[in-house]
């Protein structure tokens, strides 16, 4: 069975959806993402030493900020009154990276699996942002949802 993308009317024109009849329920979204730098920049994030100043508490405030105004960002995304916001990182020494968690709550009737990777997307921004100068060449990779709670479409997880 094709799923069909609701973001689009019978004539093919882009479209908000209306969610105007759907049931306000508890919507949970948790997504991750990465960000791959050189040993420097890892012990400078680790040890707190940027000169810009504490690069994951920025990044944190950030991701904070981007959940909140995804429906600014996003053409079609609704704008949700999120119930809670929280980003957490962990510094993996193995991959020389660090992983950013995003998990995004509201009571509502959509979800809000965009704010949580918009989050994640500028959390990780902010870390290349804050570390530039000392070297350029990190990757940022690996974004996606890892799990989504309530709403029609039902539970999702990786």
């Amino acid at each position: 069975m094709e799923k069909k993308i609701n973001h689009f009317d019978a004539a093919g024109n882009a479209i908000m959806v209306d969610v105007g009849g759907k049931n306000l329920t508890e919507r949970i979204a948790v997504a991750s993402g990465k960000i791959f730098v050189s040993g420097e920049v890892y012990s400078t994030i680790d040890k707190g030493t940027a000169k810009k100043g504490d690069v994951l508490g920025v990044a944190r405030i950030a991701g904070i900020m981007a959940a909140k105004k995804t429906s600014e960002v996003i053409p079609l995304c609704h704008p949700l009154p999120l119930s809670h916001c929280a980003l957490n990182f962990e510094m993996l020494p193995e991959e020389s990276a660090v992983k950013v968690i995003a998990t995004v709550k509201t009571t509502w009737a959509t979800g809000v699996e965009m704010e949580a990777l918009h989050a994640v997307s500028v959390a990780l921004l902010t870390i290349y942002d804050m570390c530039k100068a000392i070297d350029k060449k990190m990757t940022l990779g690996e974004i996606h949802l890892e799990e989504k709670r309530g709403g029609k479409s039902g539970d999702f997880k990786v």
